[in-house]
């Protein structure tokens, strides 16, 4: 059993940058592909990006390409978002969510993910 703890949200403005983290607890971390989804109001959650558990194999919706980086740190047991250039629609809760071995056909799924942290809101303000 793997729990995620996201933290770092908050409220930013336009352009700015924001990192958010997540901590996993319990399973073998560097076993597990791991992705980040977000949750706007009114809409429904989709994919930000995903790093697979073997190479560090990256992976991102195409409009965070460019803007946002995923990362991991195996020895903390952390996982990362670096997100700059925030927009005002980029707002939303963003979760994190872990995988045993993702195959990359489902990285980019919900599907592929069986863990789940709280969220951690992000607001940006124009």
């Amino acid at each position: 059993q793997v729990q995620l703890v996201e933290s770092g949200g908050g409220l930013v403005q336009a352009g700015d940058s924001l990192r958010l983290s997540c901590a996993a607890s319990g399973g073998t971390f560097s076993k597990y592909s791991l992705g980040w989804f977000r949750q706007a109001p009114g809409k429904e959650r989709e994919f930000v990006a995903a790093i697979s558990w073997s190479e560090d194999r990256t992976h991102y919706a195409d409009s965070m390409k460019g803007r946002f980086t995923i990362s991991r740190d195996n020895a903390k047991n952390t996982v990362y978002l670096r997100m700059n250039s925030l927009k005002p629609e980029d707002a939303a809760v963003y979760y994190c969510a872990a995988g045993y071995k993702v195959a990359a056909s489902l990285q980019d799924t919900e599907l592929g993910y069986n863990y789940w942290g709280q969220g951690t809101q992000v607001t940006v303000s124009s």
